[in-house]
Formats: structure tokens, sequence, C-alpha cells
């Protein structure tokens, strides 16, 4: 039976860097992911998405040796953008910039593709010679001990390891295995995901554009052929996007262009449209019997504030900690719990606060949308509590 220190299920940009950060430690380390990741836009299932990774995410990947190969296809994020325009027509009628320079030296973040980020993961877990990658290989069932666990693949291959950790998304096989449960919130909404072209610059500006059913997101890439580009994440109700989905490019255009306020002029598809569905979910632990919960198998939030993938990097910044403060405890239950109380109460509450704002940015009536446009004016105006809002944001403890 093979043996390692840490077994992962899951090789989505979480699990990959994972992977990443725990064998540049020096751990020995098994990733399995049922399906191969796709690097390649043009390929089925590629994912189309962007994440933009926050300050603390880049020591993260600092010390998985991938920053400096990441770095050149980054688009900075100076300034967040808040636009409400929920009145009779859809036109900006409060703009409030939230810059990085308030509060720091470095912007608020970089926004990377997910294709980008899980080619250059993938080419560093090639380097490791104690990473043991296995695509097309999932996780099939476990049994857990004081002092290990026993883990059986897809392939009915077996392995020990004294750590299991589930990065296996929102419906985690190890979760489940592990007998823990979630909590989750259904919106009734869905999120469009696509590049846009744009005639005017984003001057790293990410902006959020309010109306009703959802923010309308704009996050900045890198020029594409000497044209100004972004990231979207259109979030409305199902049907809605259902609808949008099955237009015409020119009508789809159209719509998202009328959508965004004009804040950037007239969009252009840079390829195809996916569709996400949008909850929330709250596992109850972060951790069993030599196990651990991080990313979406833990928690997971509508794309509001660039919280997901940054909690979920937060939640394998603190592992790895505790692996190398103590790396005769790893996996143990001391470990375990330490993790689970660093992380769970702050995970609760990052959970809570962008359900919140998902539902304050669904609101359709004109009385609830005029409040949420006071309400973003009055936070703006108090400086101390915008700087703190803006800290908080970037993984400062709530």
């Amino acid at each position: 039976m093979e043996q390692a220190d840490i077994f992962i299920s899951g090789g989505g940009v979480a699990g990959l860097t994972a992977a990443a950060a725990f064998g540049s430690a020096g751990f020995s380390v098994i990733l399995a992911d049922p399906v191969p990741p796709v690097t390649d836009a043009g390929s089925e299932g590629a994912d189309l998405r962007t994440t933009a990774l926050m300050q603390p995410a880049r020591a993260l990947l600092a010390r998985a040796d991938v920053w400096d190969r990441l770095s050149p296809h980054a688009a900075p994020l100076q300034v967040m953008r808040i636009v409400d325009a929920g009145g009779p027509t859809p036109e900006p009628r409060v703009t409030r910039d939230f810059d990085a320079a308030d509060i720091s030296d470095a912007p608020f973040g970089w926004n990377f593709s997910n294709l980008v980020l899980r080619d250059h993961l993938v080419g560093r877990l090639s380097e490791l010679h104690n990473v043991d990658f296995r695509p097309g290989t999932g996780f099939k069932s476990m049994v857990t001990r004081e002092a290990e666990a026993l883990v059986t693949l897809s392939d009915d291959s077996r392995l020990r390891a004294r750590l299991v950790i589930g990065a296996d998304g929102r419906d985690s096989p190890v979760r489940r295995a592990a007998g823990i449960g979630a909590t989750t919130t259904r919106y009734g909404q869905k999120a469009i995901v696509f590049a846009v072209t744009h005639p005017q610059p984003h001057d790293n500006i990410s902006t959020e554009v309010h109306r009703a059913g959802g923010p309308f997101t704009l996050v900045p890439l890198p020029d594409l052929d000497g044209t100004p580009s972004s990231a979207v994440v259109w979030m409305d109700s199902g049907p809605e996007c259902q609808r949008r989905m099955a237009l015409y490019d020119t009508a789809f255009e159209a719509e998202a262009t009328e959508r965004s306020a004009g804040v950037s002029g007239p969009l252009t598809l840079a390829g195809r449209r996916i569709v996400w569905p949008i909850i929330s979910q709250l596992a109850d632990r972060m951790q069993g019997e030599r196990t651990a919960l991080l990313a979406e198998a833990a928690h997971v939030v509508p794309p509001i504030g660039a919280q997901g993938l940054n909690m979920s990097l937060a939640d394998l910044t603190c592992l790895l900690d505790l692996a190398e403060q103590h790396p005769d405890h790893l996996g143990d239950a001391r470990m375990l719990a330490d993790y689970h109380r660093r992380r769970h109460a702050e995970v609760a509450l990052r959970v809570r606060g962008v359900d919140a704002l998902n539902r304050a940015s669904m609101a359709g009536t004109p009385i609830l949308r005029d409040l949420r446009a006071r309400g973003l004016s009055a936070l703006y105006g108090i400086a101390p509590l915008r700087r703190t809002l803006m800290q908080v944001g970037l993984g400062a403890r709530g």
C-alpha cells in the first residue's frame, strides 16, 4: 500500500495550490481529481472564469514558488468601484471608489484567468518529485484511525496518509465520507460569466454595478490585441440568465451594455459565455478525524467582493502554517482542532456578510434600491469605517 504525508482530493485551483504549497514545504503529497485540469480555453469544460487574488494570496503563492511565473499575466486591481444604477433608468446615480492607496502601497490584488492559474500550478507540480498528481482518478472512500487515514481511489488503488484534505467542491465526497454536514442557501440566481472588450480603459478599476437581481461586475484583464478588456460576472434570476444565454451575440451585447450602465462604453464579447449556479454553503465543521476541509468543500459564497478563492487560500495558509510549525503533529486531533478554531468562526462571519450583500444587491423595488444607495453613501462617507471595510475585504480578521 502506498503512503504519503498528505492526500488531497480535488484538482481545482485550491487543490492544485495546496499540492504545490505542501510539496514546496517538503511534505509528500498525492493529489487526485476525476477530471484532468483543462488549460486550453477552446476545450470542452474549460473554466472561463477569472479570479481576483488579494494581497495575502501573493505570499502563499510565493511560498509555493508560482508567483513569479504568474505575475506577468496579472491585471492589478487598484480601485474597487461600486456604482448604484437603481433609478428609473439604468444610469449611474451613486458612484464610490475604494482606493487601495488609502490603506496600502500595493493594489488590492491581481486578476487572473483561471486557465492561467491552472496551467502554471500544474507546471509547478511537475517539478516537485514529492508530489504525485493523478488526473483522471478520483476519491472513492476512506477509513480513518487515530494515527492515519486509509484512502481508496476510483481505480481501486489504496494509500495511507497522515492527513486527508478535501478540496473537492461544494458536493465534496471527502466531506460526506467524514460525516460532516453542510447548510446550503439557494437564491434562485445564476451568474453568466464572460469576457468583453470595450473602448474605455479600465484603469485597473474593478467595477460592481448594482441595479436589481444581483451585481454586474467588470474586473480588469490585460488588453486584448491592444483593446481594453474585462472579465464580467452578471448575476440575476435563473430564468433571466437562461433567457440571455439563448440570445444571439449582438442582442446579448446590447443587454449587457445597458445593464453595465455604460460605464465602459459598448461591450463586445471576447469569447463564449458560461452560466454558473449561485448558492451559499457552510460546512458544520472544517475538520474530522485525520481530515481537513478547505475551499468550496468548506464554504461557498456568491461572487461578490472577490471573497471565494481568497477565503480558500486563507484556509490553506492556516493549515500550512500549522503543519510547518508542528510537522510531527500533522493531521492529529490537536492540529485539526486548532485549524477549525482558527478558521470556522471567521468563515461563518464572511459567509453571512456576503449573503447580506447579495440580498441587498438583489433588491428590485424602488424603495429598497433607494435604501441601498443611501447605505452605500453613508458607509463610504465615514473614513475610518471605509478603511476598515477595505482591510476586511483584503482578508483581515472581521
